[in-house]
């Protein structure tokens, strides 16, 4: 919606501050609806009605998260899912820096043309191989995962800089976030939508020239616009880069623990062996998810405090002011009769 709002194909009214998601999601399906081109062969308006129909089909995700799944030979290879076809049917070029650089042989041929989720099953194969080439191999894969937490490598910034073109409006993946940028003088964009930004009118982009994250602000106009809080944004990102790189590793760690687990399997396994311990494996991680939240929230409560000992007497003196109605509602019905 940011690229579709810059490019001036939706418009909002001028004096609407907030806006619901729900509302986004009718203006962004009115312009795919109104988008529909006009004099295009039979073949292209049902293939463009297949897209648009599949595009509707999940809308709905927008609000939540799509599921792209990038390769890493290109800025703009991923492999193909459902979710690809609303980022055509808008139009809007979709990026990611996620690359292996060309110039180390060994980590090119542990990757090859595998996207992301192939290549964690890779690397799971290769480390129950007997084949020692292999188990290397598939070691190589998962360093290369380890040193990229961050979704970005210098080969794929530099792959970037030279694929986007001036000018143009865009979505950037990476850290499961989507971002909007934009190429200003052959310096990279992206936009500036973190809510600790929401009172710093002057701050629009910031650049994106290294894979650390500490980039430049700039206003609308791409000149320099230090924060007028610096302390409070630093603290931001920092959080937000350091949110974004917990979850990178969280994500790891999550895989790594089903290295295990697969390596702790016996051959020979039969279905619903294997079945019952997936079974098992997954509801202990939802036993761990909600003792950790519940540990959340207990130190949420006793941040904030328990009731002071007057509070409870307080409570429990009501407590008696509502029974002792209640004690006299039952010696009344006690003493009366029915009349009939």
């Amino acid at each position: 919606m940011n690229v579709l709002l810059l490019a001036w194909k939706v418009k909002l009214p001028p004096m609407m501050e907030i806006i619901t998601a729900e509302q986004l999601m009718e203006y962004l399906g009115d312009y795919i609806l109104d988008a529909k081109p006009k004099e295009i062969s039979e073949i292209q308006r049902l293939n463009y009605e297949q897209n648009m129909s599949d595009a509707m089909a999940i809308l709905h995700k927008l609000q939540t998260g799509l599921d792209v799944n990038v390769k890493f030979t290109g800025v703009r290879v991923f492999e193909y899912t459902p979710e690809c076809i609303v980022f055509d049917l808008l139009d809007i070029p979709l990026y990611h820096g996620w690359l292996v650089d060309p110039q180390v042989a060994d980590i090119v041929k542990a990757v090859g043309n595998c996207s992301y989720n192939q290549l964690v099953e890779k690397i799971i194969s290769c480390k129950q191989s007997d084949n020692s080439e292999l188990v290397s191999e598939g070691f190589v894969a998962e360093q290369f995962l380890n040193n990229t937490a961050t979704q970005l490598t210098y080969h794929g910034l530099c792959e970037l800089t030279s694929a986007v073109q001036e000018g143009e409006l865009c979505v950037f993946f990476r850290n499961n976030h989507f971002s909007t940028m934009t190429k200003y003088k052959g310096q990279l964009y992206l936009l500036v939508t973190d809510q600790g930004f929401l009172t710093e009118e002057k701050v629009v982009w910031e650049s994106l020239h290294n894979v650390d994250g500490d980039g430049n602000f700039c206003d609308s106009e791409f000149h320099l616009r230090p924060p007028s809080d610096p302390e409070t944004v630093y603290r931001g990102q920092q959080d937000q880069i350091d949110q974004d790189y917990l979850m990178a590793l969280s994500l790891q760690q999550e895989q790594q623990n089903q290295e295990i687990n697969w390596e702790q399997i016996p051959e020979g396994i039969s279905d619903l062996e294997l079945a019952k311990k997936l079974q098992e494996e997954e509801d202990r991680r939802a036993s761990q998810y909600y003792q950790e939240q519940e540990q959340a929230a207990a130190q949420v409560q006793q941040v904030q405090g328990t009731p002071s000992p007057a509070s409870g007497r307080q409570s429990g003196s009501n407590e008696r002011k509502r029974k002792e109605p209640r004690e006299k509602e039952r010696e009344k019905e006690k003493n009366s009769c029915v009349l009939l």
